[in-house]
């Protein structure tokens, strides 16, 4: 799996599946992109592009989604494959992310 990032800049940073034996170690397209884009002083992700062969158009990880949402949470993902596309928001995919602020339970 391939994936891309459009910045606020208008650069574009990629990342592919850096498969693992262990799967657990393996590193997803989604991840190895913010963490390529951040050493190159990349901030504000405006959208995401995903391409698979697989069977499906496929969406972020439920890891990558929390990861992504600390540094772009508003942003468009887009999934292709061969023909069938899904599009929508990360906030979409991951409506109540952990976040840095504690969670406050309202009263009563």
């Amino acid at each position: 799996m391939g994936e891309a990032f459009l910045t606020d800049d208008g650069s574009v940073v990629t990342g592919c599946n850096v498969e693992n034996a262990s799967y657990g170690l393996t590193v997803c397209a989604e991840r190895a992109a913010v963490a390529r884009g951040i050493a190159e002083g990349k901030r504000g992700f405006r959208a995401m592009a995903i391409t698979t062969d697989g069977s499906v158009a496929s969406t972020p990880c439920g890891a990558c989604r929390q990861v992504l949402a600390e540094f772009a949470p508003d942003f468009r993902v887009v999934s292709e494959r061969l023909g069938t596309r899904r599009e929508g928001s990360l906030r979409d995919l991951l409506p109540e992310p952990f976040e840095p602020e504690p969670f406050e339970v309202p009263p009563g």
